[in-house]
C-alpha cells in the first residue's frame, strides 16, 4: 500500500502485442518520413523476406485466429441452413424447383463425411418443408442470418489489415446481401456447368471409354471441390478486403490458395483425426454430431484467418516502400 507521502509505484503494463498489419507498418513508415532521426526501415529480400512474411502471418493468426475461428464456426453453423433456404427460394423464383437440392449438394461436396452426415438429412428436410410464402419468409430471415457470416469475414479482414469501418451499418448489410445473392447465382452457373460436364463425360465414354472412370473420379473427388473452394474464397477476399487494400497491386490469390489447401487437408485428415484422438460421443452424447461439425468449422475458420493474414503480410503500402527507399539511400551514402 502506498502512503500519501510516498511516490506512486510505476505499474508495468507488460509487453504490448506486436502489430504487423499493413496499417501499422504504414504509420511507422510515415513517422520515418517525418523524422530523419529515426532509423529507416530496412528492406528484407530473398530468404529473409520469406521469414518476415511468415512471422507476420503467424503472429496475426496467433493474436486473432482462435477468437475469430470460434466466431466463424458459430456464424457458419447458424447460417448454413438459412443459406440453403435462401438458395432454394432463388431457384424456385427462376423456375428450377427440381434443382433446389443443388444448393445443398454443392456445399456438402466440400465437407468430410462425419460433418456431411450431420447436416444432409436435416438440410433436405428443411428445404422440402417450405414452399410458397413460407419459403420466401424463410428466405428473408435467411438473408439476414447469412449476412452475419459475411460480416464476420469482413471483420477478419479489417483486423488483418488494421483498418476500421468507413461506411454505415446498412451499407455493409446491403453489400453482404448482394454477395449472398451472387453466391447463389454462381451455384446456378455450377448447375449449367454440371450439365455441360455430363455431356462431355458421355462423349468421352463413347469415344475413349478407358478415360471415363479416371476423369470422373479425379474431377469429383479432388479437382472440382478444390477449385470451387479457391474461387469462392478468392472472390470473398476480392470483395471484402478493405478499400485501401482492394487494388490489384495487393495480392488476394495467395491467401485464397492457402485457405483452399488448408480446407482440403483438414477435410481429408478430419475423419482419422476424430477416430484416433477424440471421443466426442463419450463427452457430448447425442450432441456429438453438432460438436464435431463446430470443431470442423473452427478448423476451417482458423485457415481463413491465416489466409487473410497472409494477404495482409504481403501488402506493401506506398509509404512503406518510400521508407524502404530511404533506408537503401542511407546504406548507399554510408558505403
Amino acid at each position: 500500500m502506498v502512503s500519501p507521502g510516498d511516490s506512486e509505484t510505476e505499474i508495468d503494463p507488460g509487453t504490448p502485442v506486436p502489430d504487423y498489419s499493413p496499417e501499422a507498418r504504414r504509420r511507422a513508415a510515415q513517422l520515418v518520413a517525418r523524422d530523419p532521426m529515426l532509423a529507416a526501415i530496412p528492406a528484407p529480400t530473398g530468404y529473409s523476406r520469406l521469414l518476415v512474411i511468415a512471422k507476420r502471418t503467424l503472429v496475426g493468426t496467433w493474436n486473432d485466429g482462435f477468437v475469430h475461428a470460434g466466431n466463424l464456426a458459430y456464424s457458419t453453423l447458424f447460417a448454413i441452413f438459412p443459406f440453403f433456404i435462401f438458395g432454394a427460394a432463388v431457384f424456385s423464383a427462376i423456375g428450377e424447383d427440381s434443382s433446389r437440392a443443388l444448393v445443398i449438394d454443392s456445399v456438402l461436396r466440400v465437407l468430410p463425411p462425419s460433418v456431411r452426415d450431420v447436416i444432409a438429412p436435416d438440410a433436405r428436410t428443411v428445404i422440402d418443408a417450405r414452399s410458397g410464402w413460407l419459403l420466401w419468409a424463410g428466405a428473408a430471415f435467411a438473408l439476414w442470418s447469412v449476412s452475419n457470416l459475411v460480416e464476420t469475414l469482413r471483420d477478419i479482414l479489417r483486423r488483418a489489415y488494421g483498418t476500421k469501418a468507413t461506411r454505415g451499418f446498412w451499407y455493409y448489410r446491403l453489400a453482404s446481401s448482394g454477395i449472398i445473392l451472387a453466391a447463389v447465382l454462381l451455384m446456378l452457373l455450377g448447375l449449367i456447368a454440371q450439365v455441360t460436364i455430363g455431356a462431355a463425360e458421355e462423349a468421352i465414354d463413347a469415344w475413349v471409354p478407358e478415360l471415363s472412370h479416371w476423369l470422373s473420379s479425379l474431377a469429383l473427388s479432388r479437382i472440382v471441390p478444390a477449385a470451387a473452394i479457391y474461387l469462392s474464397i478468392f472472390l470473398l477476399f476480392l470483395t471484402l478486403t478493405p478499400g485501401r487494400y482492394a487494388g490489384k497491386s495487393y495480392k488476394k490469390w495467395p491467401g485464397a490458395l492457402l485457405v483452399a489447401v488448408w480446407w482440403m487437408v483438414v477435410t481429408l485428415g478430419f475423419p482419422p483425426l476424430l477416430r484416433s484422438l477424440f471421443s466426442y460421443s463419450l463427452t457430448y452424447g447425442s450432441l456429438a454430431g453438432i460438436m464435431i461439425t463446430l470443431f470442423f468449422f473452427w478448423l476451417i475458420g482458423l485457415g481463413v484467418v491465416a489466409g487473410a493474414e497472409l494477404n495482409a503480410a504481403l501488402a506493401s503500402t506506398p509509404e512503406e516502400e518510400g521508407a524502404v527507399g530511404v533506408a537503401q539511400r542511407k546504406v548507399e551514402e554510408t558505403a
